[in-house]
């Protein structure tokens, strides 16, 4: 069972090993919850023993919520994510460097068939998610099972990712679509006609 909660075959999540494994990771994972704000050298050692990998700079604001405590969260360096990061982390999730998520991001990589007699005995399969480098995910986006997601999109609030999203472009919207190519007016222009002044940017 625990072999195929990572090569996306139907599995039994309440076999006694896996249980066994997942309660172990949420012992860290409450810990984590649980630390004060000024704690930060506890919350990134803790981080260190929940994550498969996490990198330098790398913030998460309690509550993080995952299903294996971040055991197969992979995060790469000066990612941020902000209040209530939902990590249906059943198999493994790839996130790039500088990438960041508003709050109440769900990335779900469990799911279950539609068939109910496969349900009803509690089958379930799980496909691995990957998002890019420096990426944004706005507040209560969605990302589902299998879903890959370039470099530098930004995936706009709400938004239900059903499909691969490509680089480099700006998607929104319950099923997620591109919207558009991020372009040169985003060079000039961070919010509607406000002009970005270069001269200050360090």
């Amino acid at each position: 069972m625990t072999e195929d909660m990572h090569n996306g075959n139907l599995y039994l999540p309440m076999d006694k090993a896996i249980l066994k494994e997942q309660e172990a990771a949420q012992e860290l994972l409450y810990d984590f919850n649980q630390t004060r704000p000024g704690d930060h050298e506890g919350r990134q050692s803790l981080l260190k023993r929940m994550f498969a990998e996490i990198g330098e700079g790398t913030y998460i604001e309690p509550p993080l919520h995952a299903n294996f405590g971040g055991r197969h969260l992979h995060f790469g360096s000066h990612i941020y994510a902000n209040y209530n990061l939902t990590a249906v982390d059943d198999t493994h999730i790839y996130v790039g460097d500088h990438t960041m998520f508003g709050p109440n991001v769900t990335l779900a990589s469990a799911t279950h068939p539609v068939i109910p007699e496969l349900r009803e005995k509690e089958y379930q399969y799980n496909l691995p998610i990957r998002i890019g480098r420096n990426c944004w995910l706005g507040a209560g986006a969605i990302v589902l099972p299998g879903i890959t997601i370039g470099d530098n999109t930004v995936i706009g609030a709400g938004a239900v990712v059903t499909k691969d999203v490509p680089a480099n472009v700006v998607a929104v919207g319950n099923p997620c679509r591109v919207l558009r190519k991020i372009n040169a007016s985003d060079r000039k222009y961070y919010h509607r006609g406000r002009e970005i002044d270069w001269s200050k940017i360090k």
